[in-house]
């Protein structure tokens, strides 16, 4: 079956930054597309990037121009490069995978997901 395992999670300070990754198995990055997704106490689940299989990419407004999804063939890891990190991005993110070629930040596309991996940001 198809298993999703983030990691790269902790504690950073305001302003830092922080690489999570998502290792894939029994799915391969190019069949589909790949999101992060996080969600903070008390809040939904909020879809923050995502990439297709020609590599495009879409960002919330929340995160554009900090965060940078990216994925690795080879390795069959998805990455999420955190930079400008703020307290508010304290969160349980996600990683998830889709047969849809083409990305969306919608959860109901994405069928598998990893169990999460904590990012806590302190000022």
């Amino acid at each position: 079956q198809v298993q999703l395992v983030e990691s790269g999670g902790g504690s950073v300070q305001t302003g830092g930054s922080l690489r999570l990754s998502c290792a894939a198995s029994g799915y391969q990055l190019r069949a589909g597309s790949m999101a992060w997704f996080r969600q903070a106490p008390g809040k939904e689940r909020e879809g923050i990037a995502c990439i297709g299989t020609i590599g495009r990419t879409t960002y919330s407004d929340s995160v554009k121009g900090r965060f940078t999804i990216s994925g690795d063939i080879a390795k069959n890891t998805l990455y999420l490069q955190m930079n400008s990190l703020k307290p508010e991005d304290t969160a349980v993110y996600y990683c998830a995978s889709s047969p849809v070629t083409l990305c969306g930040t919608t959860a109901k596309m994405y069928y598998n997901w990893g169990q999460g991996t904590q990012v806590t940001v302190s000022s």
